[in-house]
């Protein structure tokens, strides 16, 4: 599978563009930190932190004194199905309700 496959699947499973290429780079040129992922993949450091930010909220990098360092690719895509499958179940138990709400909007 090539990156850019990796990369749209992330996407897939909710990350953002920014947020998956990141977590690619990283996972495949670990440690690094937030200056030296933002010059290598042409980002801002304001757009950095804020993608370094979402992916440690999901718990996919993790940070020591000033590295950042990515969860392995398979325990990364455990995490994002997980969380996606939990959304789908959410919204099969609300789906009536979703119904009901549509249908008294006519």
């Amino acid at each position: 599978m090539s990156l850019e496959r990796v990369i749209e699947a992330l996407i897939g499973l909710g990350l953002s563009g920014v947020d998956a290429e990141v977590y690619v780079y990283l996972a495949k040129k670990e440690p690094q930190t937030a200056l030296d992922l933002a010059r290598a993949l042409n980002i801002t450091k304001q757009k950095m932190y804020t993608s370094l930010k979402n992916l440690q909220t999901k718990g996919l990098v993790t940070k020591e004194q000033t590295l950042f360092f990515a969860l392995h690719f398979e325990e990364a895509l455990g995490i994002l199905i997980k969380t996606k499958k939990k959304q789908a179940q959410s919204m099969h138990e609300n789906k009536e309700e979703l119904l009901a709400s549509w249908k008294t909007k006519e």
